[in-house]
């Protein structure tokens, strides 16, 4: 297991909670970030169709703690890979699974989670080198989807549902097995302050830590 990969383990052992940025700006994104590691999360994505994303990856990069890995999310080929890793991004979060671009982000020394919405996507993905697995649309993907495909798909392999998580959801999901969660608008939205994120925030850590205690294995 290389760092990157130790460093995502013990992160879905503490809080698995991905906060992803959608349309977040780079000169608001450093408060942002930094309101969301005061609250316990230590993954934060931000979207390639962000304005200036890259920018946005570096400013988080570069302001908060080693302990919080920061990427890209809607990558959508291996070309941005490299760009995504020379801008400070160690994950890169894909809509779809796509082998090239989870060889080209391994191969750049990051994290990567494809979307998945089949079994045979998920083993496809994770051949390809994936560490982590997006199950998306999670609208589409009911908890006892989740069960069923836990039966095949041990832990320590993640499996976080991505698409309308809200903190009401945490609990039903963590109890078949989930690892971690993709948090979007029911978080951050385009224009919000920090101020607005916060208390967000700080609901679905409350949420995670009572489904899943303050530490724990991954998937169990």
């Amino acid at each position: 297991m290389n760092p990157i990969d130790k460093t995502l383990f013990h992160i879905l052992q503490r809080c698995g909670l991905i906060a992803i940025l959608r349309g977040v700006q780079p000169q608001e994104v450093v408060g942002i970030g930094k309101v969301l590691y005061d609250a316990g999360l230590r993954i934060i994505e931000v979207p390639l169709n962000s304005p200036e994303p890259l920018a946005s990856i570096r400013a988080l990069r570069d302001a908060l703690p080693g302990d919080c890995l920061v990427g890209a999310g809607t990558v959508l080929t291996p070309e941005a890979c490299p760009q995504v890793a020379a801008a400070g991004g160690q994950i890169v979060v894909m809509p779809h699974s796509d082998a090239q671009v989870i060889r080209a982000a391994r191969a750049a020394g990051m994290a990567c989670a494809p979307g998945v919405a089949t079994l045979t996507e998920a083993f496809a993905a994770l051949a390809a080198g994936a560490n982590m697995l997006k199950l998306f649309p999670a609208e589409a993907l009911p908890p006892h989807v989740l069960k069923a495909w836990r039966a095949v798909i041990s832990p320590p392999i993640a499996l976080v549902p991505v698409g309308g998580i809200v903190p009401d959801l945490i609990g039903t999901y963590a109890a078949v097995g989930a690892s971690g969660f993709g948090l979007g608008s029911a978080l951050y939205r385009p224009g919000d302050t920090a101020a607005d994120v916060a208390p967000r925030a700080a609901a679905f850590v409350a949420a995670w830590h009572k489904a899943y205690g303050t530490a724990r294995s991954p998937g169990s």
